[in-house]
């Protein structure tokens, strides 16, 4: 007998319906897995720090997903607190029923060499990238494991800077991705019993309104910072946010049940070399 699976393999990417929390929404990546999420039919939580920005994703998300029955909402809220965070669960559960996927894409860096960073400015790195996904996901955790439900996926996203040194003053960011990295796979298995997924997906230099100074021609620095990175990538290019969207994609469908507590390179080959 041929399984559902075998006859039908998008069935395994099927995501309509479901209840997903998306954070930092108003970021490059973020943006593109609310889009392609709200494309498939999902019931979206979008958050971030920014108003005006969160609604225009919003905008676009309901654009795109009108016809596949998507349904949208934002709140305007970063993962500072863990009343934050709960406020976060809460209202998609409030509002769906359920919460089923999150992807926390809500992060930060200052660059600094240790000699001249200050505490504050590192500990704000942390604080966004390790504390705020430690929030995110014991808030998630916490209710899906006390209401006794079974399943659920959870991306994160660190980098190849959480395996590989910078000389660019990474300190923060790199220990914080580092992190991220170990985060992933004391969850994945803590969470196994209760069948939940999770992952981590780890760019290198993606387009963003972070990096649009590597992208810009008159800039002589950027475009010296882009130069040196396309020197370790095998594929010869920088990414785009529609390179993000399959991986993504993937570990938020019932595509990757069995694939837990891994770090998924998105990086042009960078970590090959």
């Amino acid at each position: 007998m041929i399984s559902e699976p075998l006859k039908n393999p998008l069935s395994l990417f099927d995501v309509s319906g479901k209840s997903a929390l998306i954070t930092g929404a108003s970021g490059a990546l973020s943006r593109a897995v609310a889009i392609s999420l709200a494309s498939l039919g999902a019931k979206l939580t979008l958050a971030a720090g920014t108003q005006d920005e969160l609604e225009q994703v919003a905008a676009e998300c309901r654009t795109v997903g009108a016809a596949a029955g998507a349904e949208v909402q934002i709140i305007n809220c970063r993962p500072n607190s863990l009343e934050d965070a709960e406020a976060m669960v809460n209202l998609a559960v409030e509002s769906y029923g359920d919460l089923e996927l999150m992807f926390i894409g809500s992060g930060y860096n200052k660059a600094g060499f240790i000699h001249e960073q200050s505490l504050e400015d590192w500990q704000s790195v942390m604080d966004a990238n390790v504390r705020g996904n430690w929030l995110m996901a014991k808030a998630y955790g916490t209710y899906r494991i006390n209401n006794k439900k079974k399943g659920g996926k959870v991306v994160m996203v660190s980098s190849v800077r959480g395996r590989h040194g910078n000389i660019s003053g990474y300190t923060g960011y790199c220990s914080s991705k580092g992190a991220t990295v170990m985060l992933t796979r004391v969850l994945a298995t803590e969470w196994g019993q209760h069948q939940i997924n999770v992952n981590s997906i780890a760019p290198t230099v993606f387009r963003s309104k972070l990096t649009a100074w590597m992208y810009d021609e008159d800039n002589e620095l950027g475009q010296a910072t882009k130069a040196r990175s396309l020197s370790r990538l095998p594929l010869g290019r920088l990414g785009e946010p529609e390179d993000f969207v399959g991986i993504a994609l993937y570990l938020l469908s019932p595509a990757s049940d069995f694939c837990t507590g891994q770090i998924m390179y998105v990086d042009g080959g960078f970590s090959a070399g």
